[in-house]
C-alpha cells in the first residue's frame, strides 16, 4: 500500500515519488526518447520513421526510406548528442537505424 504523507506535496515531486515507488522510469524514458526523436527529427524524417524503441541505452529507429537511413547513419553521433542534450541525461549510448 503507498505511503499517504501528512503534509502537501507539490504535484511534480508527487508524480516523481509515484513513478519512483512504482518503478516506472524506465518506461518513461522509452516514451521521452521517442517524443524527442518526433521533436528534433522534424516532419521531414517523421514522415518515414515507422518505429522508434529504446532498449539497454540503444534507441532502435525503423525507417521506410533507405535513402534516408544511408543520409542518417552519417551522423549518428550528432543525433545520439542531440537526443541526449533533449532528455537531460545520458540515456541513449548507441543508435541502430533499420
Amino acid at each position: 500500500m503507498a505511503k499517504r504523507h501528512s503534509s502537501y506535496l507539490v504535484l511534480n515531486e508527487a508524480l516523481k515519488e509515484f513513478i519512483q515507488e512504482h518503478k516506472l522510469q524506465k518506461g518513461m524514458d522509452k516514451v521521452d526518447a521517442r517524443k524527442a526523436w518526433e521533436k528534433l527529427m522534424g516532419n521531414g524524417v517523421n514522415r518515414y520513421t515507422t518505429a522508434v524503441e529504446l532498449r539497454n541505452e540503444v534507441l532502435y529507429v525503423s525507417l521506410s526510406s533507405s535513402v534516408l537511413r544511408e543520409e542518417l547513419s552519417l551522423g549518428k553521433t550528432k543525433i545520439i548528442a542531440m537526443l541526449n542534450e533533449a532528455l537531460g541525461q545520458n540515456l541513449i549510448k548507441k543508435l541502430v537505424l533499420r
